[in-house]
């Protein structure tokens, strides 16, 4: 974020795989290579990040199996987003949006729809076909200010750029911003969505940490971002999603939007917890510790009672929660997952098989533990018919607890 180079090593998690890398049942017996995940804190714009850094190519090009549009809670949230965007910076029929990290252009659709010219950039080869299938225009690239001056030549400057959870995937974010700042038109915004450490540190929700997660954003860092290539930052909102976000605005300097104070109560918010502290996080290792125990207790007590377990929901913090934690082969039964992409493989080191969410009730578990908690509230409610008729959920953090629905 600030190109220093004063980092010091905060706390560290167990070594996983990619957290994305779902193995075929051929595949079974093949080695699986881990990587460390050790959190260190910039000591000059204190940034927290990853000390070590997979090869983009392994994470995004290879097994790649997340789709915005499997999560209909996400979806409407971008629906919302796209709505909330057109209005608050007054974008037109006509106008040029575009996509950092696209994904299946869901979001872009929402554009699309009100009659905008839209483009998605997307490192993934899957869900690029996937975008292009449905009309959005979308190429297969990682970002890049080298990219920016391709695309600027081919479809002329933007009028709205945005991410969504893509910032915290990148290594070389200066590279990003440069591009952003000359892709802009002149009175262009930039606006990202990414997760927010504040509720990371808050909630004990340890498990967003992987290895697509190299930054772990606060408000702070993002300052002297963006000032490195001449934009601003105009404001920055708390929002929901991935368990607790933050919405980024930026301008290039000068641009014709006002700065309002929620950026500088952010800042002021997270020097009070103190989160430009060594010490604070190196603290959080302790909570996390603390959470696995109590997790462990509680799934040894079921299954020494005979209880079954199965897992809903196989995102990539699974990979980082069930290995921290212990949690194999011997404890779930199963994990059940709507993202077809994902059903029929099995998970990264524990190789739990992956099924469709309809066998919850074909098997029948005694338990559910939702490893997707951040989107708990939704799969409850869509499953009601499990809790009242076969089980009850459980859900990790910030604190285990067994939940009981009428």
């Amino acid at each position: 974020m600030c190109d220093g180079q004063n980092l010091e090593k905060a706390m560290s998690l167990t070594a996983t795989p990619p957290g994305n890398d779902f193995l075929t049942k051929d595949e079974l017996g093949r080695k699986e290579e881990v990587y460390p995940l050790d959190l260190y804190l910039c000591n000059d714009c204190f940034h927290i990040q990853l000390g070590h850094v997979v090869d983009p190519k392994i994470l995004y090009q290879k097994n790649y199996t997340y789709v915005s549009a499997t999560s209909s809670h996400f979806v409407n949230h971008l629906a919302k987003y796209a709505k909330d965007m057109t209005e608050r910076f007054n974008l037109k029929a006509e106008s040029l949006v575009v996509d950092i990290g696209s994904n299946d252009g869901s979001c872009l659709s929402f554009f699309k729809s009100n009659g905008m010219n839209v483009l998605g950039i997307d490192p993934a080869k899957e869900v690029v076909e996937i975008a292009n299938q449905n009309n959005i225009n979308t190429e297969n690239h990682f970002f890049s200010l080298e990219l920016a001056v391709e695309l600027q030549k081919k479809y002329g400057n933007a009028d709205f750029i945005t991410s969504h959870n893509a910032c915290a995937h990148i290594d070389n974010l200066i590279d990003i911003v440069q591009g952003v700042e000359y892709f802009l038109k002149k009175d262009g915004v930039f606006v990202l969505e990414v997760g927010y450490f504040v509720d990371v540190y808050e909630n004990t929700w340890f498990d967003t940490i992987y290895h697509e997660h190299v930054d772990f954003h606060t408000v702070a860092p993002f300052e002297k971002l963006f000032s490195r290539v001449g934009m601003e930052l105009i404001g920055v909102e708390r929002i929901a999603p991935q368990g607790g976000s933050i919405r980024v605005m930026a301008q290039k300097k000068y641009g014709k939007y006002h700065r309002d104070n929620s950026v500088d109560l952010l800042i002021e918010n997270e020097k009070k917890i103190g989160l430009n502290e060594l010490q604070t996080i190196q603290n959080f290792e302790n909570k996390i510790n603390s959470v696995r125990s109590n997790l462990q207790k509680l799934l040894k007590k079921l299954k020494e009672g005979g209880k079954t377990i199965a897992g809903f929901g196989a995102p990539t913090k699974a990979t980082t929660l069930m290995n921290h934690f212990g949690i194999d082969d011997k404890v779930l039964d199963f994990i059940v997952d709507e993202n077809q992409l994902k059903q029929g493989l099995y998970t990264p080191l524990s190789h739990i098989p992956v099924l469709p969410a309809t066998e919850i009730y074909n098997k029948r578990p005694d338990y559910v533990l939702i490893l997707a908690w951040n989107f708990a509230e939704p799969i409850m409610k869509n499953h009601i018919k499990y809790a009242r008729n076969i089980g009850d959920f459980i859900i990790p953090m910030p604190e285990p607890q067994i939940v009981k629905l009428d």
